[in-house]
């Protein structure tokens, strides 16, 4: 069993906007008690050939929750996503709620301002965020409390936010037919994300627990939500008990066969600025930069 504080007596309302371009499922997590509520995964679109930002997926959120009545406290970056642009900046315009992520995205910063040849001007110390988290703080949405679990692997900076019966798990997980998240993006470990995903299997059988994206493996239908018990007893990388030395090569040997995701370039350099763009040029123009042979 772990040692963060869980209650699984509070049933947050969940939910969840599917993004079929990403793959990426966003959520809205509601204190059942209040009209507090916070956002998990927020997605910005981009049309990447013609360079074009636009905030459709970001709008359906927003109009959910303004027209249910609701406080918007937190926005939840589970981690810095390689696959979609956080719309967070924008949501905040909007509705308000702190900007958190875990506090290794120091670490993230570091890695990545060198890859795209960010500069000094470019901070590194996670003030781009409202609220940086480490393993075992605790948050208020309403009356609901919850705990951040640190579980780096797939990235250094990955989190795991439980909220009453419900965790929200990142890329840590998918579904148990889609398995375990890739852990060769720099700063990566597979060793690590196995640890990782014991501390999520260590919460209780009947936690809920959502995922931020899923493929349709073999062609079934998309889902997002699943529990710890079906993960551990089915989860096709690491349910039956299967040991950190068989999924370590199971994890190495499937990620170098593995394609770049279509949108990491923009989406790196977004989301480690708490999903602001770049600054714009004396002209008023915003640019991303393409890194030539360094990812």
């Amino acid at each position: 069993m772990s040692d963060y504080p869980v209650n699984m007596d509070v049933k947050p309302e969940v939910t969840a906007f599917f993004d079929p371009d990403t793959n990426t499922i966003s959520y809205v997590v509601k204190d059942p008690s209040s009209d507090a509520c916070a956002i998990v995964d927020s997605v910005m679109d981009i049309d990447y050939a013609a360079g074009r930002i636009t905030t459709d997926s970001a709008d359906k959120i927003i109009d959910f929750v303004q027209s249910n009545g609701m406080k918007l406290i937190l926005q939840i970056e589970t981690h810095v996503h390689a696959d979609h642009l956080s719309a967070a900046p924008y949501i905040q315009e909007k509705l308000g709620g702190d900007i958190t992520v875990g506090d290794k995205i120091t670490v993230v910063q570091e890695t990545f301002g060198k890859v795209f040849n960010e500069g000094t001007e470019f901070q590194r110390d996670g003030s781009q965020f409202d609220r940086l988290f480490k393993d075992g703080d605790t948050y208020k949405i309403g009356s609901m409390q919850g705990v951040a679990i640190h579980t780096p692997g797939h990235t250094p900076a990955c989190m795991v936010y439980v909220i009453g019966d419900v965790a929200f798990v990142g890329d840590t997980l998918f579904m148990p037919d889609g398995g375990s998240a890739r852990a060769d993006f720099p700063g990566g470990d597979a060793g690590e994300l196995y640890d990782s995903i014991q501390k999520v299997l260590s919460l209780p059988d009947d936690m809920r627990l959502f995922i931020c994206h899923d493929y349709g493996p073999n062609g079934r239908e998309i889902r997002w939500e699943t529990t710890v018990r079906e993960e551990k007893a089915t989860n096709i990388h690491v349910g039956g008990g299967t040991s950190r030395e068989v999924f370590v090569k199971m994890r190495e040997d499937r990620d170098a066969t593995l394609d770049m995701p279509r949108l990491i370039i923009p989406s790196l350099q977004v989301n480690m600025r708490a999903g602001d763009m770049p600054p714009a040029d004396e002209d008023g123009n915003t640019f991303l930069k393409v890194p030539v042979n360094k990812l």
